[in-house]
């Protein structure tokens, strides 16, 4: 499969050839979908935490006689029917972690870059010619190329002038190469990659990575 190469006009400029094993894959919904809830799940940080009746400060003394006092019967001031008192049912630290192997998370990255390559939502730039730090020249290169409407940037490396360039577009995000994720390709409609991002790309998902594995 090849692509076409785009100079920051968004002129054609060249093709490149791209491998099949991850941008010609058959998609895999049930994969992806397990994939974005783990990866979603992973980044809750379940630190959240209440007080039972028995952490909350308070006399557990009875606040009064049973009897003959016209009131309803009220234990100690930590009852959860009172106010200031405990939680029944409340929210306590715990991880909402979820595993998954590594060869279907694998498989989800692969099923979703290669929805955007049959869709057209690819845009491999041959570099960003940013000589300073610039949002409205960034923002010129994503209408040139026609993804300025929601666009996720990769890059091989960080590189400071195209993160601080794109920090202020909305809808657009920037990543290194060996972060790209399942979650992100889903947040964002166009994919908009350099060469040297792509061949990093397919050099930790492709067949060399495969080969090393085998």
């Amino acid at each position: 499969m090849q692509l076409p190469v785009h100079n920051s006009l968004g002129e054609v400029v060249n093709h490149i050839e791209i491998e099949d094993n991850i941008f010609a894959v058959p998609f895999n919904e049930a994969v992806v979908h397990q994939a974005m809830v783990r990866q979603l799940a992973n980044a809750r940080l379940g630190t959240v935490d209440t007080k039972t009746r028995g952490e909350v400060s308070g006399s557990t003394k009875k606040l009064y006689r049973q009897k003959h006092t016209g009131w309803a019967r009220r234990g100690a001031r930590r009852s959860p029917l009172l106010r200031g008192g405990g939680i029944v049912f409340g929210p306590h630290p715990r991880s909402y972690r979820k595993g998954m192997p590594k060869k279907m998370r694998r498989i989800a990255l692969r099923c979703l870059l290669s929805a955007k390559a049959s869709a057209g939502e690819i845009r491999v730039v041959e570099q960003f010619e940013l000589t300073k730090p610039k949002t409205a020249e960034m923002a010129r290169i994503l209408k040139a190329l026609g993804a300025d409407s929601s666009a996720l940037i990769v890059t091989a490396e960080p590189e400071t002038d195209v993160i601080k360039s794109a920090s202020n577009l909305p809808k657009t995000k920037t990543l290194p190469a060996a972060l790209l994720n399942v979650v992100d390709l889903l947040s964002h409609k166009f994919l908009v990659i350099t060469i040297d991002g792509l061949r990093r790309v397919e050099q930790t998902w492709g067949r060399r990575q495969l080969a090393s594995q085998g």
